[in-house]
């Protein structure tokens, strides 16, 4: 693999322009950076993206929302939070994109969501637009009552902006199944309307999908697999380590394992957990799902596993990773333990878990990179699938979910191949990714004019 270089003018001087308009937001200008990067061939190869200036007008938003959310907790003390909502871009359908609530969540960090968002359902093949929100709020600790008020004052400004062929939310760090219920009921009561379209994440008892829930985690490991296979190779048998217990990490653990690999390490904000025989997955579940807990009472009630506080599980021997925690999670000497330790192959299933340095570090190693643009796509897939149930009136069963999701993910491993192949280079896979993406997008947005 080779590290990309940015040579073409007009992408020098679009990157320079948004490092200006957003100084204070690196998360969002890295993420611009990596995309852009990779586009040098297809600029040259198409004048018109310089010509209708497609770079510019894709890096700004269409809609940015900032508003107050003031709520009561237990206390009688009145709270008050940041809501965000950036609808980055509607060329391929209605906005598309979950909700994050944590303390971090800054305008910058749903931009850079919101900008990764149009790259990855573009890929997807389905019609839906890309776009992020959520808030500064942080559920860990609070009462089921404080969540409730909560998420009902942010539905309470959120609501006049969103709708089933406007802006379709759903869930994300923090924002469950839970959120997504209070969330919809609020909006129910404010609308006098039960569209069901216009959440996805929902309980399948009223509107959800089967197999949502599992979506991203198993769409990680499918894309995972595909790269696998074009290499002559597969999952059964090898160690794999999984950053997070969350949501994707935990559906990642499960279908690694379904597939035949051998997870040995898992971790979250209290450090990491190591099983060397497997982690044991329903256990971890029920800590997670269930119960609420971190990984430290997994290790706790778990006896033949290890827990290291404050670890990184990048520093566990494996040969495949798989970062679905956060954000930039995995520094250049995360990557370096990795390469030591033997790892051949990380694939993302969080949003551009890597930093910029680790990934030189992986490329200058031939590591197998599944970047976070394709393979984390799976939930936002069935999500699409999720408003497609809804608009029918239908409710398909999970194998029917399940398979139409190992489909997408295949065509998405395809599109990236084939890009990466006219434009890059062989398994330069975030470059295929990148263009994938962009080239869907940039020929809906020439075909509707200076908009």
């Amino acid at each position: 693999m080779t590290q990309h270089k940015t040579r073409h003018h007009y992408i020098r001087d679009v990157l320079k322009i948004v490092k200006q308009r957003n100084h204070s937001e690196p998360v969002f200008i890295q993420a611009v950076n990596e995309v852009l990067e990779t586009l040098g061939n297809v600029v040259e190869e198409h004048p018109e993206i310089e010509e209708q200036n497609l770079l510019e007008r894709l890096c700004e938003p269409e809609r940015q929302l900032i508003f107050r959310v003031a709520w009561k907790d237990d206390s009688g003390h009145v709270r008050v939070n940041r809501g965000f909502r950036t609808e980055f871009s509607s060329v391929l359908g209605p906005y598309k994109g979950g909700l994050r609530f944590h303390p971090n969540v800054n305008m910058g960090v749903i931009k850079f969501l919101g900008f990764e968002q149009i790259f990855k359902n573009s890929l997807t093949g389905l019609s839906i637009g890309g776009a992020k929100g959520g808030a500064d709020f942080d559920p860990e600790g609070k009462s089921e009552d404080e969540v409730m008020r909560f998420c009902q004052a942010f539905m309470n400004e959120l609501f006049r902006h969103i709708g089933p062929k406007k802006d379709v939310p759903a869930g994300d760090m923090g924002v469950g199944a839970r959120e997504i219920g209070y969330l919809f009921g609020q909006y129910k009561k404010l609308t006098n309307q039960y569209e069901m379209g216009v959440l996805t994440g929902k309980g399948v008892g009223w509107g959800g999908s089967l197999a949502r829930k599992e979506a991203t985690g198993y769409g990680v490991v499918y894309y995972a697999n595909e790269m696998l296979k074009a290499r002559g190779e597969s999952l059964k048998g090898k160690r794999c380590i999984v950053s997070g217990a969350g949501n994707v990490a935990l559906y990642t653990i499960q279908k690694l394992q379904q597939l035949g690999a051998n997870v040995v390490a898992c971790s979250d904000i209290t450090g990491t957990v190591v099983q060397k025989n497997g982690i044991d997955w329903e256990k971890l579940r029920m800590v997670s799902e269930d119960e609420r807990k971190h990984v430290n009472y997994f290790a706790e009630i778990t006896p033949d596993s290890e827990f290291c506080l404050g670890g990184k599980v990048w520093e566990v021997p494996c040969d495949y990773a798989f970062p679905c925690a956060t954000q930039n999670e995995l520094d250049d000497t995360d990557a370096a333990d990795l390469v030591a330790n033997g790892c051949k192959m990380v694939c993302e299933g969080a949003n551009m878990p890597c930093t910029s340095e680790a990934l030189d570090v992986f490329r200058e190693a031939d590591v197998l990179i599944g970047p976070a643009k394709a393979a984390n796509a799976g939930g936002v897939a069935v999500s699409a699938l999720e408003m497609q149930q809804n608009a029918g009136l239908e409710r398909w069963s999970f194998e029917e979910v399940d398979d139409q999701l190992q489909t997408i993910m295949k065509s998405i491993f395809e599109t990236c191949v084939h890009c990466a192949n006219k434009y890059s280079t062989k398994e330069d896979y975030i470059a295929g990714a990148n263009i994938g993406g962009f080239l869907r997008v940039a020929q809906a947005m020439l075909s509707f004019g200076i908009v």
